[in-house]
């Protein structure tokens, strides 16, 4: 008795220390011998990953899951979840195991399954490896080939796109691999988003609420995908893969030191990562959706959305809206239509648009070998087929992609758009020789209308006359006149060089006096209405100003039809240039940034209180800041201001102008307009200094709020260090920022009678004292563009940024 006695303490210790050896020693796998309890991990051999129990944040309930073991303690990151439908809340006598034939299981102490891998076969060594991808498989444990492997996480993601990772589907075996959303931020329970590839017609990946599409960022056309928001990561080379056996999107890391994931949020986000170690932070390099224009198929077949005009859906160049009255109310689903109906027995033509991200290719075919002159007479062929375009761009136009029926969720994009070409009716694509026929009606009737022509051109040049002497101001205004002689040697005529710029008003170029002083010329565009009140406008209100923070005027040239400003010329041009650029933000380091809010606010301080005439700028914004050489701001753009008399305040206009997230809520609404309206474009510009954000288009990953609601809401939650750009941290005064913070919030808040005046905040910028506290800010409510989708509706509103008001002095 004795002797089995000891010999059964013997076989316990001997046990023990082997699972205590296992626990002790930091290991990437588990074999048939050995398990993991609640406590234990297992860790990829480059120590990046670790595997182990854990629980959400805010939740009692335990997991097994993934996480990068590189950035713990700072945050606990998990990139997969095993038993995420089946929630432990009792650990105890918890084990996961490797048995044979090759199952990774979590069983209970009645050794029952919770949850487990399968196989449809089996090996004699199974082991379970965490590979330095982050990837789980089970494998034999002599057989490193990865065409062999038992089981993979890798084809059972959960909210997480790895690098290495293949997202896609196998037509051989019908498994598709896609992303599954949490169903809340503390509970990894598949929620109601999901994110996959689709191979119907040609790839393109969706965002899916269920089996509704929710936005889509179009096909694969050799270097991203058509519409992406951003060009891809430097540090990533990605690629798709689509032949007969399988189709699959996957990308890898170029630089292994670099940590990026790619996350399909709980509320339906996709948001690609890179972990920041500097700040010990994820950093959202984007996130989509970024705004409503993608939104899948907003804008009706045939509609195109453009973020930047208001309404942001519109028919494209040759349609007209299906139904004009559902259109005008918002209502978009119906889309458009052509304004010649297509007929297949006719001739038809097709039209090329530009910059666009391409239609919905659920309905498509394509050949990778045909040229596009193939694909036009293929596409010439065939009714149905109603659009063509480039399948491959990496190396010239390559390959062919059909589009078959109506073309639907094309948003404009015109910097990484792509060309297609639309079957339209011959009639919408003059011939030359119908021009030429046309000419000739033209040049027949002519004699006949030449005594009334000879009348209407005595009429435009009594018209003329009247303008030259309205504009004769030299002697009201004591402001230089340029000959255009002068002009045009300084600009090398006009030379396309010489542009930096264009606007409403017209194009601006870049011009040197034989003095050698650099000048920039706005140049009024003969078409531009608009331009000429702006002319008139600047020349009224800026020659009577004279302020370091205002650019100064020089002159003007009024000459035959010819009508330009000239300005000293700012090197380093506009504001929005640098702060809005992830490169050329880096230049404005905290100082110069404070410098350049204090400089803004003394300029608007001079307009509305120390300036012959009481001046409201009505359109401050970044790209109306310019700077200077040494990057000191300078206010510009006086095309839209407006001057009140004595001691008042403000006014009230009809015509509402400026540029959308830098209205204040009473004039953007009631058209009253004051300096409290100046103070408001001040707070925002402000914050979007600091931050590095725009306002309008604004994104956070925890909720849909735009920058003056996310500032707002860190400001009460005591946090608004987390407003202030990343790259500001080696060089701001806390203490300073914060204080910026709390004015900016001041300048925004609802009624104008709770903003300070500017000669306030020129006095809180500078000094210490307290500051009161701020109330809730205008327009900050919150969006939901799912709703939005779904309800196929978006209120109509006028677009400010072109309607202008003709502006006289009182």
């Amino acid at each position: 008795m004795e002797t089995s006695f000891f010999f059964l303490l013997f076989l316990l210790a001997f046990c023990s220390s082997i699972h205590n050896s296992f626990s002790n020693t930091t290991r990437d796998l588990i074999n048939t011998n050995q398990f993991i309890i609640d406590g234990e991990t297992i860790v990829s051999s480059d120590g990046t990953f670790e595997l182990g129990f854990f629980n959400p944040s805010g939740s009692s309930n335990r997991y097994i899951g993934i996480w990068y073991k590189r950035i713990l303690p700072h945050v606990q990151t998990v990139v997969w979840v095993a038993n995420r439908e089946n929630p432990l809340t009792n650990t105890s006598s918890i084990q996961l195991k490797v048995t044979k034939p090759g199952i990774l299981a979590l069983f209970n102490d009645k050794n029952e399954s919770i949850w487990s891998t399968n196989t449809s076969r089996s090996v004699q060594n199974p082991v379970a490896v965490l590979l330095d991808s982050g990837n789980l498989v089970v494998k034999d444990a002599n057989d490193n080939n990865p065409e062999d492997f038992l089981w993979q996480s890798f084809n059972f993601p959960t909210d997480t796109h790895l690098p290495d990772m293949k997202l896609g589907k196998n037509f051989k075996t019908g498994h598709e691999v896609y992303l599954s959303a949490w169903k809340t931020d503390n509970d990894p329970a598949p929620g109601e988003f999901t994110r996959n590839i689709d191979p119907t017609g040609y790839p393109q990946i969706f965002t899916k609420s269920g089996t509704d599409v929710l936005y889509r960022i179009g096909p694969w056309n050799g270097l991203r995908w058509s519409g992406a928001p951003t060009p891809l990561l430097e540090c990533c080379f990605a690629q798709v893969i689509f032949n007969e056996e399988e189709v699959y999107y996957t990308y890898s890391l170029i630089n292994s030191s670099i940590i990026a994931r790619l996350v399909l949020t709980s509320n339906g986000y996709i948001q690609r990562l890179l972990w920041v170690d500097r700040t010990k932070r994820w950093h959202i390099y984007y996130s989509l959706p970024a705004d409503n224009c993608d939104t899948h198929s907003l804008c009706g077949a045939y509609g195109s959305c453009d973020i930047d005009n208001i309404p942001v859906c519109g028919c494209l160049e040759k349609f007209v809206p299906k139904h004009p009255q559902q259109w005008e109310k918002g209502d978009w689903l119906e889309g458009c239509v052509r304004k010649t109906p297509l007929d297949c027995n006719k001739e038809h033509v097709f039209i090329k648009y530009s910059g666009i991200k391409l239609p919905d290719t659920k309905h498509s075919h394509y050949d990778k070998t045909m040229t596009l002159e193939g694909c036009k007479q293929v596409c010439s062929r065939s009714c149905s087929c109603t659009a063509y375009s480039s399948l491959d761009i990496k190396n010239g136009d390559k390959g062919c992609l059909l589009w078959f029926g109506e073309l639907i969720d094309i948003r404009k994009l015109s910097e990484r758009g792509q060309d297609i070409y639309i079957k339209m009716d011959s009639s919408e694509q003059e011939s030359e020789a119908g021009s030429k026929r046309k000419k000739a009606k033209i040049f027949s009737v002519s004699f006949s209308l030449l005594m009334a022509m000879i009348l209407l051109s005595l009429i435009l040049f009594l018209y003329k006359w009247k303008k030259r002497k309205k504009l004769q101001l030299k002697e009201d205004f004591e402001l230089p006149l340029f000959q255009l002689s002068t002009i045009t040697s300084t600009t090398n005529n006009f030379s396309l060089n010489n542009k930096i710029g264009e606007g409403g008003f017209g194009p601006v170029y870049k011009g040197v006096l034989e003095e050698g002083q650099e000048i920039a010329v706005k140049r009024l565009s003969r078409t531009s209405m608009q331009g000429l009140d702006q002319f008139k406008n600047e020349v009224i209100y800026i020659a009577k100003l004279q302020h370091r923070n205002l650019v100064r005027l020089l002159g003007c040239c009024i000459q035959g039809d010819e009508k330009m400003l000239i300005y000293e010329y700012m090197p380093n041009k506009s504001l929005d240039s640098y702060i809005f650029d992830k490169t050329r933000s880096k230049l404005l380091d905290w100082p110069k940034r404070f410098n350049i809010i204090n400089g803004i606010a003394r300029g608007l301080l001079y307009l509305h209180q120390d300036s012959r005439l009481r001046i409201i700028h009505r359109d401050l914004k970044p790209s109306n800041i310019l700077l200077d050489t040494d990057m000191n701001p300078k206010i510009s753009d006086f095309g839209m201001a407006r001057s009140v008399a004595g001691n008042e305040m403000g006014a009230k206009t009809r015509n509402v102008v400026g540029t959308h997230g830098y209205m204040s809520p009473e004039y953007a609404v009631d058209g009253i307009f004051s300096v409290k309206s100046d103070v408001f474009s001040f707070g925002v510009l402000l914050l979007e200094i600091v931050s590095s954000k725009r306002n309008r288009g604004f994104v956070h990953q925890d909720h849909n709020l735009n920058l003056l609601g996310h500032a707002w809401k860190l400001y009460k939650e005591d946090m608004s260090l987390e407003l202030i750009d990343e790259q500001l941290a080696d060089s701001w005064d806390i203490s300073q920022v914060l204080r910026l913070i709390h004015v900016g919030l001041l300048c925004v808040q609802q009624h104008p009678d709770d903003r300070p005046n500017m000669s306030s905040v020129v006095h809180m910028l500078a000094n210490d004292n307290l500051l009161p506290k701020a109330k809730e800010p205008g327009f900050f409510t919150e969006r939901n563009i799912f709703d939005e989708a779904k309800s196929g509706s978006q209120t109509r509103s006028s677009k400010n940024e072109v309607t202008i008001t003709l502006l006289d002095p009182r």
